[in-house]
């Protein structure tokens, strides 16, 4: 197992690649070797269209990428079956020696071939981000004279997989690529959303245009002594303590900072991303410890519900349905403006709930609000 200083400078590089996606290659192979592997990459798979795309890679050749294109159709199937959630939760590495027998014989043929070209004897492949029709593939090979791949193994990529989604899912949301330092202000202020870079114990280094007025306002933020601060003694212990864990406490971060609700009058939501962890991170302002993304629900606006339909698949039904609940609809209202039952809304809400595992309407829309993306731009 890694230790505390190998962990942290993984997930610093994880980080690092947030803001310059060019350095996934070498992070890759740090990842790789951490866990004895010879190869790793990241693959972009579109489920529907059988679309693969090698977002980043290290220790494959060009020719082993275009042999493995020509499987494509066969592997979509493949990863439709593997990583579906019957059989493997997202996050969750799965070893390929052990899985491969379920696979049918020419699941086994495909990935015989493969393993060959690149003269490996297992591979480890896990699910980074999920979207509708999309998933994201973290893959690790290990070389045929290391044996294969062990639990133990699985365990350090699992650590790493909340690191991994977050940066993915920042690189997704912001595109900032390669923001120099004198650019950065100017690339928070192009938000609709307050952001506020913090460091140590929270403290104030920058706040955009869109968290100026807040802080103003004191509303949903406030600044005490320098300090971020909001006004529920819960919430703000919340914030204080997932800002806390951006620093030196990086194996505990996990998911815990991608929502922090602020509860105030106007619904508000708090994402935390951490900036201490790399290189890069720090070059743009040294002292940062993390950049907390302030979303507030908008007067009539529908929350945006995609990315809880992506994570628990959904129906359109079910997506309209809960579209009119973040309006702040009752349930015989929803029914109505959809023109269905309020027995069927009744049904599609038991789905709704049986799908995301919550019992209440008032923890359905805390957890839209905990899967909102933190960022939307500006027009210009």
């Amino acid at each position: 197992m890694l230790s505390h200083r190998q962990l942290s400078e993984l997930i610093g590089m994880i980080y690092d690649c947030a803001i310059d996606p060019d350095r996934w290659p070498a992070t890759l192979a740090s990842v790789c070797r951490s866990i004895s592997c010879v190869s790793g990459f990241l693959l972009l798979v579109d489920l529907e269209q059988s679309e693969h795309r090698f977002a980043h890679s290290w220790g494959l050749s060009p020719d082993w990428k275009e042999r493995y294109l020509v499987y494509s159709d066969q592997l979509t199937g493949f990863y439709s079956l593997a990583f579906s959630r019957q059989h493997q939760l997202d996050g969750e590495p799965l070893i390929m020696s052990r899985f491969i027998d379920r696979t049918g014989p020419n699941g086994k043929r495909v990935y015989e071939d493969l393993r060959r070209a690149l003269s490996i004897t297992d591979v480890m492949q896990t699910v980074v981000l999920r979207e509708a029709r999309r998933i994201a593939i973290l893959t690790a090979s290990r070389d045929r004279d290391d044996g294969p791949l062990m639990d133990e193994d699985a365990a350090t990529i699992r650590m790493l997989v909340p690191h991994i989604r977050r940066a993915v899912k920042i690189i997704d949301i912001l595109d900032m690529k390669k923001n120099e330092a004198d650019t950065l202000a100017a690339t928070l202020d192009t938000f609709v959303v307050g952001v506020v870079v913090v460091g140590e114990a929270g403290r104030i280094l920058h706040a955009n245009k869109v968290a100026q007025r807040m802080l103003s306002a004191r509303d949903p933020i406030a600044a005490v002594d320098g300090i971020l601060s909001v006004r529920n003694t819960a919430a703000n212990e919340e914030l204080a303590a997932a800002i806390h864990l951006t620093r030196g406490h990086e194996a505990e971060i996990g998911s815990r900072a991608l929502g922090v609700p602020l509860r105030c009058v106007e619904p508000s939501v708090a994402h935390v991303l951490p900036l201490a962890l790399g290189n890069v991170c720090t070059r743009l302002m040294p002292q940062a410890t993390a950049a907390v993304f302030i979303t507030r629900a908008e007067h009539g606006a529908p929350a945006d519900v995609r990315p809880l339909a992506r994570n628990y698949d959904l129906t359109p039904a079910e997506i309209r349905l809960l579209e009119q609940l973040t309006r702040n609809a009752t349930l015989a209202d929803a029914a109505k403006a959809l023109r269905i039952s309020q027995e069927t809304a009744r049904t599609h809400l038991a789905h709704i709930f049986s799908k995301t595992g919550v019992t209440r309407q008032a923890e359905l829309l805390a957890l839209v609000d905990r899967l909102s993306p933190p960022i939307r731009w500006s027009g210009s």
